[in-house]
């Protein structure tokens, strides 16, 4: 096994620059999340990371292995796609050795790695069936097991999860963070949806148009996520963010309702300044007074309440865990958990520091 070091990695199409020094360190046996909107460099990055892309500037590091000009079959990864990419007319067990057949490994290395790789998967009863005889599941086993039986230094997954339903994603979510537990194997896994980044990750970077915006545990971009781009794509339903400007004589968020809500700690910020109130919707809690929300829609799931509401010319969203007699049309007033509110500057969208 062996750490990758992504280091001011850039990618230009002709004229344009599409990623614009990157840099990533993952470190050996650690799982790593690429997320980010459609667009945003993250299956550029693991491409050039697999050598199926060239890089315009940067370095990328394997183990002490500098890979920019070396081969993908020589960069000792194996890579899971968003297609399964089976052989149709091969077996389960055809299309899992078919790599180490082609590197002409002996029958008994072979037979052995088909071996541990069938029982970590349990795809023992597959192992004479054709890709067409299997579920979504299944075939994205087998495709799992053809990159395990390589016993590659670094394992790469581009959004693999895709194709299937969402009662399958769950489980091979859990089935592909079990493996990883059980071989500790570096691996660098990219995906569009926050849920399987927070669910799955040691570590993830988020990334917009090429850049990094953070990198962090998911608690860490969960509570203190630097910009309202972070504060926003991760977590769901999305971060309310609520205009308004600062008082430095109350040391309050004032909205653009006149509203004022006291600040746990001091900003750095202006008298006067506009800001951001930054508040998740399962941290805001009715009350007599604070902000004044008009309901619009009511989504009841069972074990939570999703009310979506008007503040003025804003739409904010609040998630309750009780059961709610709401109404559409209904006046409420809600106020956020002091100690859960976020604060952004509202110009530049970054998070502001505390003095």
């Amino acid at each position: 096994m062996a750490g990758v070091i992504i280091s001011e990695v850039r990618k230009s199409y002709g004229q344009v620059e599409v990623m614009h020094g990157v840099n990533v360190d993952i470190a050996d046996g650690e799982f790593v999340v690429l997320v980010g909107p459609s667009g945003c460099g993250k299956s550029t990055l693991l491409r050039m990371t697999a050598g199926l892309e060239s890089i315009t500037g940067g370095t990328i590091q394997i183990g002490d292995k500098v890979v920019n000009n070396i081969p993908p079959k020589d960069r000792d990864i194996a890579m899971v796609f968003q297609s399964y990419a089976l052989y149709p007319h091969k077996t389960v067990a055809e299309n899992m050795v078919f790599a180490l057949k082609l590197q002409k490994q002996p029958a008994d290395v072979i037979k052995t790695r088909l071996q541990n790789a069938t029982e970590i998967l349990d795809l023992q009863p597959y192992l004479d069936r054709y890709p067409r005889q299997l579920s979504g599941g299944q075939r994205q086993r087998v495709a799992m097991g053809r990159a395990i039986v390589r016993d590659p230094q670094v394992f790469l997954f581009d959004e693999p999860l895709s194709n299937l339903d969402a009662k399958l994603r769950v489980q091979m979510r859990k089935e592909i963070k079990e493996l990883h537990q059980r071989l500790k194997t570096t691996t660098l896994f990219v995906t569009h949806d926050q849920v399987e980044a927070m669910t799955m990750a040691d570590k993830i970077v988020v990334m917009q148009s090429g850049w990094v915006e953070q990198i962090g545990t998911p608690l860490e971009l969960y509570d203190n996520p630097q910009n309202t781009f972070v504060a926003t794509f991760i977590g769901s339903p999305s971060m309310n963010l609520i205009k308004g400007t600062y008082s430095g004589s109350k040391n309050a968020f004032v909205g653009l309702d006149g509203t004022e809500q006291p600040l746990p700690l001091s900003p750095a910020a202006e008298d006067g300044q506009p800001i951001l109130l930054g508040i998740r919707p399962e941290h805001l809690t009715l009350s007599d007074k604070g902000l004044e929300a008009t309901i619009s829609v009511v989504e009841p799931t069972g074990s939570e309440t999703m009310v979506f509401l008007r503040h003025g010319n804003e739409e904010i969203v609040a998630v309750f865990h009780e059961r709610q007699d709401f109404a559409p049309g209904q006046t409420i007033h809600l106020s956020p958990r002091a100690e859960t509110i976020h604060l952004f500057d509202q110009q530049t969208g970054e998070r502001l520091a505390e003095e």
